[in-house]
């Protein structure tokens, strides 16, 4: 494979921007992330800076962002990694009963899936969360709605079991994002 791995720099910011707008215009947007293209758009750029910033390899150390970058420089896909413990505020789904990682932003560009880019990917980031040693990561999780049945199906080919645990998915359809959960093979 060609495609390089790797973390986001702070002034990639107008690319973190790009993929992550193609992203929210996949047929499977809606059920795979949180928010609409059209608000993902109306944010300013200081937003997207900050984003970028957080995420990169000199950042505060709790998210990283993970791109697959092709020859040509293009951004292929990504996946983001945010560091939770049991103190932290919820971002999403149920509070962290350990020291854990959250995969979230999980998007590769349709040309590329079926590859090996979202397998790099999740190797670069899964190798990441278990190199952190202050604190120790126990397990790596990650939600996705019950009607993405090919992001499940991937989940589970890379190693993540469904843990049992879910929540209602955003909005009033009364549908479940559910939680699959990684965990350390030592």
């Amino acid at each position: 494979m060609d495609y390089v791995m790797r973390v986001v720099r702070a002034d990639e910011w107008p690319q973190v921007r790009q993929l992550r707008l193609d992203a929210l215009k996949d047929p499977a947007a809606p059920v795979a992330f949180l928010e609409s293209y059209e608000d993902s758009a109306a944010k300013p750029d200081v937003f997207w800076q900050q984003r970028a910033a957080d995420a990169a390899e000199d950042g505060p150390g709790r998210v990283r962002q993970f791109v697959a970058e092709s020859p040509q420089g293009e951004w292929v896909g990504s996946v983001t990694v945010l560091v939770e413990s049991p103190d932290d505020e919820v971002r999403f789904g149920e509070a962290s009963p350990v020291h854990q990682a959250h995969l979230v932003g999980v998007f590769v560009r349709p040309e590329v899936r079926g590859t090996g880019v979202t397998e790099a990917l999740f190797r670069e980031a899964v190798a990441w969360v278990w190199s952190l040693s202050a604190p120790r990561m126990e397990r790596v999780r990650l939600y996705v709605h019950e009607k993405n049945p090919r992001a499940a199906a991937f989940y589970r080919k890379f190693g993540f079991v469904p843990s049992g645990q879910w929540i209602l998915a955003p909005g009033d359809q009364g549908e479940r994002e559910l939680e699959y959960v990684l965990g350390r093979a030592s």
